[in-house]
This record gives structure tokens, sequence and C-alpha cells, in this order.
């Protein structure tokens, strides 16, 4: 299909990032920001699902949509979202969703449109119990692989990258570092989990390939698109975390491949370079199936930009603040391909990465002197861009 490379969510945290996805809006317009809060029956139905459906589609949700306290079951065609991560018969939550999802495509007919979400909490950690740390619940047929590998160490996992931070940050009650601690601390420790979480990663691959293998069988690909992403990035230990919510680039990075599997498609083997972000997937999957995307939006129709119809955005506002110092310091910032400007709220505190001469976020360069025009340039365009979103 189609990859786009530089796919950003505008916050790493489950329940707001897919709350942008779905709306195709910025936090500052949907105002999800936590996990209780749901959608009004009005923002609801300008949901990308809502307007498929209202064109003619069935929907159907297999797996936790993760939007708001009270599910929006009643919304749906099919609303089958409460999947353990495992049952009592030891079914993992990967598999429990792929047969989940076959049996559904067996149902489908071949001239009614549908639209069929599959949400895994694969690669997530599962919350430690009873005092003990988070851990990976790894398929069984996959606890053995990569066991003959050295996972690499990332550079910025080194002790000096979190020393580095502030004060206010560098804190054992920073929730990304705490995780760290118990998943990523010590080498022995490091080395079994990154190796669980791409046992994890290798298990929805293989769930990704029996879907498009039922759609072949089916002959339901010859008018089906499949589109595979997320709704945040992870650190496996970059910069001594664990985890998403801040603006680096394991965070707030994520896959974005649209598989059209039409035989006449002219999107195949193809990598755009664009910036795209999760607030762009609405539109794009609407202008996919022609219908008219709802003005509230404010994401961009990709394909448009790929084409040239529309203009590349140069950069993006990014915020997390779901929580509050010091478990996790209020951030906002721009983030550009070359750049990354970060405005701790709370605390006066900005940070500029260089991403054109440090890719890996290896120095912040916000009180070098031969950067203080560009962070000036940057910090207006940021606070531009924040009034332009809401």
């Amino acid at each position: 299909g189609i990859r786009f490379t530089n796919t950003y969510v505008t916050t790493a945290i489950c329940s707001v990032s897919r709350a942008s996805i779905l709306s195709g809006q910025h936090k500052a317009r949907h105002k999800i920001n936590d996990f209780v809060t749901g959608f009004s029956d009005e923002a609801m139905r300008k949901t990308y699902p809502m307007v498929l459906k209202s064109a003619g589609y069935k929907t159907a949700q297999i797996g936790f949509l993760g939007v708001g306290k009270t599910p929006p079951a009643q919304y749906f065609d099919l609303w089958d979202a409460q999947i353990p991560l495992m049952t009592k018969e030891g079914l993992h939550q990967t598999d429990n969703i792929t047969e989940k999802a076959l049996a559904y495509l067996d149902q489908q007919k071949e001239n009614q449109p549908f639209y069929l979400a599959l949400s895994f909490t694969s690669a997530h950690e599962v919350d430690g119990q009873n005092g003990n740390p988070a851990t990976y619940l790894v398929q069984e047929r996959y606890k053995q692989l990569y066991q003959d590998i050295d996972m690499p160490i990332p550079t910025t996992a080194a002790p000096e990258y979190w020393n580095s931070f502030p004060d206010f940050f560098r804190t054992n009650e920073n929730i990304g570092r705490g995780r760290w601690h118990g998943l990523f601390s010590t080498p022995a420790l490091f080395q079994e989990n990154v190796k669980n979480y791409y046992r994890l990663v290798t298990g929805l691959d293989e769930a990704v390939g029996k879907v498009v293998d039922k759609l072949k069988a089916l002959h339901l690909d010859e008018n089906t698109i499949v589109i595979y992403t997320s709704d945040h990035g992870f650190s496996l230990g970059e910069h001594g975390m664990m985890g998403k919510w801040y603006g680096y680039e394991k965070g707030i990075h994520v896959p974005l491949i649209i598989n059209d599997l039409r035989a006449n498609s002219k999107w195949r083997n193809i990598k755009a370079e664009q910036l795209a972000l999760n607030i762009d997937i609405a539109p794009t999957i609407l202008g996919m199936a022609g219908v008219a995307t709802p003005a509230e939006m404010q994401g961009m129709d990709l394909f448009q930009v790929v084409q040239k119809k529309k203009p590349e955005r140069k950069y993006f506002f990014y915020e997390h603040t779901v929580f509050a110092s010091p478990m996790l310091p209020k951030v906002e910032g721009l983030i550009s391909k070359d750049f990354k400007y970060f405005n701790y709220t709370e605390h006066q505190f900005e940070s500029l990465y260089d991403t054109k001469k440090h890719p890996e976020e290896t120095k912040d360069v916000a009180r070098d002197k031969q950067y203080q025009k560009k962070l000036s340039k940057i910090r207006a365009l940021y606070l531009s861009e924040k009034r332009n979103i809401e």
C-alpha cells in the first residue's frame, strides 16, 4: 500500500488520541482530556464511523474503543468491545479479536459496504498487581521467539540523558521513569521486556495477515481498503523512560499504512514522506469512501496532500495535559521534521531539539546562544498555532 513514514499523534495518550482519530480534531476542539469523558450525541454523530453509517455503511467495532466511561454501543451495528486480555480457556486477546473479525467477514455480502474496526490492546503492557511491576502478556506460541537475539540498547538509554532533565522532570514520581524501573532498568529486564514487546507486535502482524487472507478468500478485497495505525508510539528505554506522553519521537511517531486492495489501485509500494497526523485519518477515510467531510474536522485528506491538491503541513501543535506534575508534567509544543519545541507550561521551561542535526534528540539546545533566534521564531509559531487549533 502507501506507507506514510512521518505520521504522528497530536497527543500521545490512548483516550485523547482515539478521540482525535475518530473526530478528526485536536484535543482543543473535541475537549476529551481524560478517561471518563465521551462524545456528546451530536459529536458522536460527526465521528467518521457514524458519517459512514449515515452514508449506508454497516459499522462494527471489535476490541476496545477507549473513549469515555460509557461505551457508545448503541451507535454501532455490531459492538463487541469488552474482550479480556486472556479468557479462562487461555485464548489471548489478539487471537480472540482475530477470530471474531474472521467470523464477521464471513457474514458480509459483496454489495453491502461495511466498516470494521479492530482495536488490539497489544503491545500495551499489563499493569502490575499486588506490588508487582507491569509486564507483557505474550501468546504462548511466541514466548520463545527472539530468544537468541540481543536487542540493541537505544543511544539515549544511557544514564546521562535522563540525568540531563530539569529537577521537576527527573523524579521517580514521573510515570515514565516509574514504569521504566519495572521494565527496563537492568540489562536482563530490558532484554526480556523488549523481546516481549516485539513478540506481541509479531502477533499483530499475524492477525493482520489472517484478516487480509480472509478478505481475499471471500473476494471482498475487490472493494476493500485496509488501514493499519496506532493511537501512540512507545519508548523502550529511550531518554531513560518507558511509555509515551511527552513529545519525543518514540512516543508520538506511529505507523500508518493504507492498503487499497482493489486491483486497479495506483497506491502500491509507495513511501509518502509528508507530515501526517492522527486527525488526518478521519477525513482520509471519508475521502476514499466518497463521503463529505464534516466541517468540524481539522485534519486533511492525505491522498489530496500526496497528489499535491492540498499543501503539505510544515509543523503541528502537540500537547499532553491529561495529568500534571510530578506524575506527568504538562507539555505543549510545536513539531516539524527538523525540530521539536516543548513548553512545560507548569514550570515555564522550554526545550528545543534540532532533529535534523540530532535525530535521536540527544541535545536540548534551548539555552544555546546560537539557537536563540530560532527559538524565538518557533515560540511565536507555537503561540499562533495554539490559537488556531481551537
